[in-house]
């Protein structure tokens, strides 16, 4: 009697898994076409559909020490770069998505081929009664190890010249 509760509760355990496995891969899926669709309404310059995908409260980091923005100080920066249909395109190379366990909240991490080159990113999403919104979104430009010296240099350079 014991073996077959044994089995039972093994098989409980197997099946409840493979369906927190399943759940996880369709949330997986789920954000990364609103990634996909974020990125995309940049590149048309879809300004409303762009900031729906975002929460209220979002934060954006770009790539300038100054650009920190509120979604709301964001969008404004964003407006005159969309108002001719297109903002900047951004393809992912490749993306990794993580999910705490309750999938009610997800970071992410993405290289990018962007104008600047290759760019990376992280981010983090909450699950909201509309589903999937980015919360923090973080943009940096890659500089390869063998020219970080002269990244440096040229950094040093242009804040001595301001």
């Amino acid at each position: 009697m014991k073996k077959i509760v044994s089995s039972l509760l093994i098989l409980i355990l197997i099946v409840a898994c493979k369906q927190q496995n399943s759940s996880s891969a369709e949330e997986k899926t789920k954000i990364d076409e609103l990634i996909n669709e974020w990125h995309i309404d940049a590149a048309k310059g879809s300004l409303e559909s762009y900031f729906n995908k975002m929460t209220e409260d979002a934060y954006f980091i770009g790539t300038d020490a100054s650009e920190k923005w509120l979604a709301s100080e964001f969008k404004i920066f964003c407006k005159p770069h969309f108002d001719d249909g297109s903002g900047w395109d951004f393809k992912p190379l490749k993306r990794e998505i993580f999910l705490n366990d309750r999938q009610d909240f997800a970071w992410f991490d993405e290289q990018l081929d962007t104008w600047m080159g290759v760019c990376m990113s992280s981010g983090v999403l909450v699950k909201t009664k509309d589903g999937w919104k980015i919360k923090h979104y973080q943009l940096s430009i890659a500089v390869p190890n063998d020219l970080v010296q002269d990244f440096i240099e040229l950094k040093n350079d242009n804040q001595n010249n301001n």
